[in-house]
């Protein structure tokens, strides 16, 4: 494997097998042109053409515009279009999640190619070797990529909750880290892909943290999602990439751009400026 080879996978699509799902003008989505038929039966919803998909939804706040539509998600998970529902409510948006113009089901945004937003900490311990990473391992009974490899700390942003309130309920909820301690996680930007999926496609924007620990830290999960945890050396983390993919696909991104940012990948790497260049590719 290469770190290049990554960013190819997370960025595997073809969007001419999608048309763009719009919203008075607005593009908030893609719609794989092979799922757009079950969107027949809601034609005040969804107007559909050869260019593309309108939402019609009336409203003057986001609730009253999702109604009609979270109730369309929940005839698709009947029929079993959708494998499942989630609970947890996702902003759909053009620009940024605050600016939220509905709100549905997460497990809905891949169908609807609408935006996801997540944060990934980079759990970290410095010691006179050099730098370590704590390492997850993803629990066996996990929907997605069990047991696979993951951060210390990664998951959605869900809508209604602010990233500092996410940041220290993930921390608390995955690896035991009191708020003391979170609140010491340093925003280092943010890392954006466009991944398709058996369930359509997914152009997610991922906010990254580097949390440094105390030697004496060790996390511990309350929630079940991962089985155990390592602190490895750097040099361990980038063999690991470089052997195959161990680790939950996006986090492969997150690390390279850790990797990146504290010089274990430097301008003398034969990739580094299209490393650099392929985390952030624009959104389409």
């Amino acid at each position: 494997m290469d770190y290049l080879d990554y960013l190819a996978q997370c960025n595997a699509h073809q969007l001419e097998r999608y048309l763009p799902l719009q919203f008075e003008g607005q593009r908030i989505g893609y719609l794989r042109k092979d799922s757009v038929a079950p969107l027949e039966a809601w034609p005040m919803l969804f107007r559909i053409s050869a260019q593309r998909v309108d939402l019609v939804a009336q409203g003057d706040t986001t609730a009253a515009r999702s109604r009609e539509w979270n109730r369309v998600i929940e005839a698709l998970a009947a029929d079993g279009l959708l494998p499942y529902l989630t609970g947890e409510p996702y902003p759909v948006t053009a620009d940024s999640r605050e600016r939220a113009l509905f709100v549905i089901d997460r497990a809905a945004a891949p169908f609807f190619g609408v935006r996801a937003f997540g944060q990934h900490i980079n759990g970290f311990v410095r010691n006179g070797d050099g730098i370590n990473l704590w390492v997850g391992r993803r629990s066996a009974d996990r929907r997605n990529f069990p047991g696979k490899l993951d951060h210390l700390v990664a998951g959605g942003v869900p809508h209604g909750i602010s990233l500092r309130d996410n940041l220290l309920k993930e921390c608390w909820e995955e690896a035991g880290i009191p708020e003391e301690i979170a609140l010491g996680a340093v925003p280092v930007g943010a890392i954006t892909y466009i991944a398709e999926s058996e369930r359509g496609l997914k152009p997610d924007t991922l906010y990254c943290y580097d949390l440094e620990l105390p030697p004496s830290f060790v996390p511990r999960c309350t929630d079940g999602e991962v089985e155990s945890f390592a602190l490895w050396p750097i040099e361990r983390v980038m063999e690991t990439l470089l052997t195959g993919p161990e680790f939950k696909l996006n986090c492969n991104l997150v690390i390279i751009d850790f990797l990146i940012r504290h010089g274990c990948i430097g301008p003398e790497h034969d990739s580094y400026l299209e490393l650099v260049a392929g985390l952030h590719p624009q959104l389409p």
